[in-house]
């Protein structure tokens, strides 16, 4: 008797330790964050969303990494256990875990705009703009052990902007040098070139509509929102051309599908698009915008997060560093900015879930 009271209590204290083990994890999860690549100061700025506070600075330096590691864009899995940030001068894409813990990484050439594959253990991997000249191709990087598993050769140079669809077997890679976008199935390696007439557009990058019917693309060099019906992903069909403020640059659609926002480098400013009238609904200049770069929403879609370079182009071109950039939040409902994030120099791209 005394001995199966003694494994009862063993069998309840066991319990109640994984419970708490659980309970934690969920806890963790549910935790919502953005991450923010301060590409001239090998950081990465960890913002508590619903605070709007900074949760941790983390040092690629301290990590082993030098200081000119420039993270460039990061993504974050749907549930938030693990995230990845894309390094152009270490030829290097990581992984961390939910608890900023770097648990993997990848050696690939000039890493830039990272996308997920929404139900396979793959990210693709674009390259950097500022690449002198980067590979002609797009990595597939295996999530889980993060083996680089492939680079599929294309037929234009520059790759940069990149998507996946999340409904099918489908993705979208486009040029910065040449008006050209491949539009793939990768379950079936077939594929479509599609080639654009006039001036080069210079694609930044591309989001997709939660309905899995639109694709827009924000053009640095022609300050347009070009807006593409891919119910045929294969045959890319351009709907409608949006006149924007100059350099658009990485857009984000809300959940509803009703918004797309992107911030306007050149302009210092950032556009909200109504899609359901495809015009322009709003352009917020407010002081605290300095060349908007990356954008990303929370979850509820209240906040809109964007980075700020801070960097003046005399300065750029000099090798001069400027003083830290910033993160705007931005009240979707109001379009308005309620607050200023101070982070490293020269922040890019930013993730979040």
């Amino acid at each position: 008797t005394d001995l199966k009271l003694l494994f009862m209590r063993l069998f309840q204290l066991i319990s109640a330790l994984l419970f708490g083990v659980i309970l934690s994890s969920c806890e963790l999860f549910a935790q919502e964050y953005v991450y923010v690549c301060n590409q001239n100061s090998a950081s990465i700025t960890v913002i508590d969303v619903e605070s709007l506070e900074i949760e941790e600075t983390i040092s690629l330096q301290e990590l082993g990494f030098s200081a000119s590691a420039k993270p460039h864009h990061a993504i974050v899995e749907p549930d938030g256990s693990y995230w990845y940030v894309s390094l152009i001068g270490e030829h290097r894409v990581l992984k961390f875990n939910a608890t900023n813990k770097l648990v993997g990484e990848t050696e690939i050439d000039v890493p830039g705009l990272l996308s997920l594959h929404p139900t396979k253990d793959i990210l693709y991997v674009g390259r950097s703009m500022s690449a002198v000249n980067p590979p002609q191709s797009f990595g597939i990087i295996k999530r889980s052990d993060m083996t680089l598993k492939e680079e599929v050769d294309l037929i234009f140079s520059r790759p940069h902007a990149i998507a996946n669809l999340d409904s099918a077997e489908h993705l979208f890679v486009a040029s910065l040098s040449s008006n050209q976008i491949l539009s793939m199935n990768t379950e079936h390696n077939e594929a479509e070139f599609i080639s654009m007439e006039g001036m080069n557009h210079m694609f930044v990058n591309f989001a997709i509509s939660p309905d899995q019917n639109t694709l827009v693309g924000t053009t640095q060099m022609t300050g347009k929102l070009l807006i593409f019906d891919i119910t045929n992903p294969l045959n890319l069909d351009l709907t409608d051309i949006i006149d924007v403020n100059a350099q658009p640059w990485h857009p984000v659609y809300s959940n509803d599908g009703h918004y797309v926002y992107f911030g306007n480098k050149e302009t210092n400013s950032v556009t909200a698009i109504n899609m359901i009238t495809k015009e322009v609904e709003s352009v917020i200049e407010e002081k605290g915008l300095a060349q908007p770069h990356g954008a990303v929403l929370s979850s509820d879609n209240n906040y809109l997060f964007v980075t700020n370079n801070h960097m003046k182009m005399e300065h750029m071109h000099s090798g001069e560093m400027m003083h830290n950039g910033t993160v705007a939040v931005i009240d979707t409902k109001a379009f308005e900015i309620i607050k200023i994030i101070e982070v490293g120099i020269n922040p890019t791209g930013i993730g979040g879930r």
